[in-house]
């Protein structure tokens, strides 16, 4: 049975993909950060829930320490709003920097600390849940300094990743859930969430590594950098 590893996953995009995966007959690990949300409305036999800050060294290695000893498919879902200041008089440095700190280096510790158990003979895939707003070339309106600046750090983050993961048979995808109808993106979102995380898991199935590294939306369409 394949195990999939969801951070950020008691709500939202990360909930969802926790759901799916069980109906798909994944065995799941997720993590939560202070409320287990609707994880509790999950729990069966295939799913192991934890507790996850991904700002915290501490609580990723034990986070770490209590999943599966071999894993499949890891899902960086975990992450945060900038509260999109109008103009950068509003910047605030220092929540920029928490924005920073758990939005970009957050899934590199993940990484970091599950590498050994996804180091084995199968393909392994890691999915980065980015956004449109990381592309620097599609960056028209401006403003949501901290997080546009965040995932765009996500991003190079995962394609430098991908270059030595290759020699452990791990594949990595950044991924564009669209704008969906969650808690950050608002009911006016066209996109539902079943449909983006449908999109998604479609999209890692045909995750290779020879296509490792590459910036993907939802639906398939490549985004650029």
């Amino acid at each position: 049975m394949s195990v999939a590893v969801i951070t950020g996953a008691n709500r939202g995009l990360g909930a969802e993909w926790v759901a799916q995966l069980l109906d798909a007959g994944w065995t799941v690990y997720a993590g939560y950060r202070t409320q287990i949300g609707r994880l509790g409305s999950l729990a069966c036999d295939s799913l192991t829930i934890n507790q996850l800050d991904v700002q915290s060294m501490e609580s990723v290695h034990s986070f770490a320490d209590g999943a599966p000893g071999r894993i499949d498919l890891l899902v960086n879902n975990a992450g945060v709003a900038d509260g999109r200041w109008r103009d950068l008089t509003e910047i605030d440095d220092k929540w920029a920097l928490e924005v920073m700190d758990i939005n970009a280096l957050g899934p590199v510790r993940v990484v970091q600390a599950l590498y050994p158990k996804m180091s084995h003979d199968g393909l392994v895939k890691v999915a980065m849940t980015s956004s449109l707003m990381a592309s620097i070339d599609d960056c028209e309106m401006g403003r949501s300094y901290a997080y546009r600046a965040s995932k765009t750090a996500l991003n190079m983050f995962t394609v430098s990743m991908k270059k030595e993961a290759a020699e452990r048979n791990i594949s990595f995808v950044v991924l564009h859930p669209g704008w969906v109808k969650t808690s950050m993106g608002g009911d006016r979102a066209p996109v539902e969430m079943p449909e983006s995380v449908e999109g998604m898991r479609k999209v890692v199935e045909e995750l290779t590594l020879e296509n490792s590294g590459q910036f993907i939306q939802y639906d398939g369409k490549q985004l650029p950098w």
